[in-house]
């Protein structure tokens, strides 16, 4: 593909990733691949993709404000653990052979699609929410974990974020939303640090993919109330599977030319 092939393409996956993670989440299981099939290195896909959702997540947690001051007397803690837990995963796959993450890619793949698929089941609490919620004793050291493998890669990092949060006591959905938001955005900013230290960001990509990001995250957050959450999440849980399935064949039983 051209640069301008190839740049229009990226800017129309990470368009449409931005509109399913308005709705649905999932979103990452379009732009990693997508980057991954231009014959970017898995390692500097991983930091782009990361890059790009970051900027795109950012710009829609501003609109959890009023959420995210519901929440406000546990977001700080959650936010410390997150940052902590995301920048040492990044500094773990930095320190990863390029041949060895590339190998781990289908079980990254598999781990963050089971995520998506069992997030829901692990989220589900009975019993209605406090008005103050107070954090029982696990849920920093298991945010700090979390945060740990969003920094090393994120895909379904969203859905594990409102599963734990589940856990803890939230139901109010809006709520959970806005701390998921402000969470992923936190894991994946602290990421870029190191990423862009190591030089292993391919900016022209990340930024052109934000922008579609941007645009596809406001236009899904519009249509949001219209669309059903149960259809995309379906749609998404194909893509992930064939893609799972796609890196599994070209990793470990493609045949090797010549």
């Amino acid at each position: 593909m051209t640069m301008l092939t190839t740049g229009l393409t990226l800017f129309g996956v990470a368009m449409l990733a931005g509109g399913i993670n308005a709705v649905a989440g999932g979103g990452s299981f379009l732009t990693f691949p997508a980057l991954l099939l231009t014959g970017m290195p898995g390692i500097a896909a991983n930091a782009t993709n990361n890059t790009a959702m970051w900027l795109g997540t950012a710009a829609s947690a501003h609109g959890y404000r009023e959420e995210l001051r519901q929440t406000s007397a546990v977001n700080l803690r959650l936010v410390l653990s997150s940052g902590l837990g995301s920048i040492i995963g990044a500094l773990l796959v930095l320190w990863t052979p390029e041949v060895a993450f590339n190998n781990a890619v289908p079980f990254l793949l598999l781990a963050a699609t089971l995520l998506f698929i069992l997030g829901p089941l692990l989220s589900r609490r009975h019993g209605a929410q406090p008005d103050v919620m107070i954090l029982p004793r696990w849920a920093m050291p298991a945010q700090f974990f979390l945060g740990i493998y969003g920094g090393y890669f994120g895909a379904g990092v969203g859905i594990a974020t409102l599963a734990l949060l589940g856990q803890i006591g939230f139901t109010r959905i809006h709520q959970m939303n806005g701390l998921k938001t402000l969470l992923t955005s936190c894991m994946n900013g602290i990421a870029v640090i190191p990423f862009a230290i190591a030089g292993a960001i391919v900016w022209h990509w990340a930024l052109v993919m934000c922008g579609g990001a941007v645009i596809g995250g406001y236009i899904g957050a519009r249509l949001a109330r219209k669309a059903s959450p149960r259809v995309i999440r379906s749609i998404v849980i194909v893509v992930a599977v064939g893609m799972t399935a796609y890196f599994f064949w070209k990793t470990y039983f493609q045949a090797s030319p010549g």
